[in-house]
């Protein structure tokens, strides 16, 4: 793989329509219990009449109670994931950049991108699957608590926060696109348009990653 500028950077990834295109970890997982079309108009709901990230999760919940953890591994695997995404964050990691996915999908999910690369993944809390505990409705994220994880990790990291880099591609990243200065909106919808920097369509992330190099390499080469 060409080299890329990751230098010094936090690259901040979503998850459901971004690194799974055209997907979401609740479609996934909703496929392997067949409930795929309940799962459909809940997402019809969040997008359309407001459904709040903590009602759906309650919702999810409930189609989900017979979920096991070989169906979230055959969820994980057979998810539609772009190209090369274990090779960018290796890249940005071996020139000393972080990169970190912020998702408003279960923690469960989430979090086994840790094992691709990422530094840090942050995801809605969900109890452990199987479930015996109910949905805690303040651990599930809004698109608010984005942008607070991120400055987080800013903290953590030491790094500003002008020095980030958003991937996103929905409603739920617009208030990180409208706080970080570098954005790349990758096969985004309408709510994105004004809000990104880049833009990509496609299916392989170095593409993505390719056009912060190629069109930004001012903004990434400063301290």
């Amino acid at each position: 793989m060409k080299t890329l500028t990751g230098r010094g950077r936090l690259h901040l990834f979503d998850l459901d329509g971004t690194l799974i295109r055209g997907s979401a970890a609740a479609v996934e997982i909703s496929r392997q219990l067949g409930v795929s079309e309940e799962i459909a108009a809940l997402e019809r709901d969040f997008l359309l009449r407001g459904l709040s990230p903590d009602e759906f999760a309650v919702q999810a919940h409930a189609l989900w109670s017979a979920l096991t953890p070989e169906q979230v591994t055959a969820a994980f695997e057979g998810a539609p994931w772009l190209s090369g995404i274990r090779e960018v964050w290796a890249d940005i990691r071996s020139q000393g950049g972080r990169c970190a996915v912020i998702s408003l999908s279960p923690d469960f999910f989430v979090e086994r991108l840790l094992d691709w690369g990422a530094d840090s993944a942050h995801g809605s809390r969900w109890p452990a699957v199987p479930f015996t505990q109910p949905i805690h409705r303040p651990g599930i994220l809004n698109a608010a608590a984005k942008v607070t994880i991120a400055r987080r990790l800013c903290v953590e990291y030491g790094v500003t926060f002008e020095s980030c880099v958003a991937y996103g591609d929905s409603m739920s990243d617009a208030e990180l696109f409208a706080a970080v200065p570098l954005t790349v909106a990758v096969n985004a919808d309408h709510h994105l348009a004004g809000l990104s920097r880049h833009s990509y369509a496609g299916s392989d992330l170095r593409e993505a990653y390719a056009l912060v190099r190629e069109n930004a390499e001012g903004d990434l080469s400063s301290p």
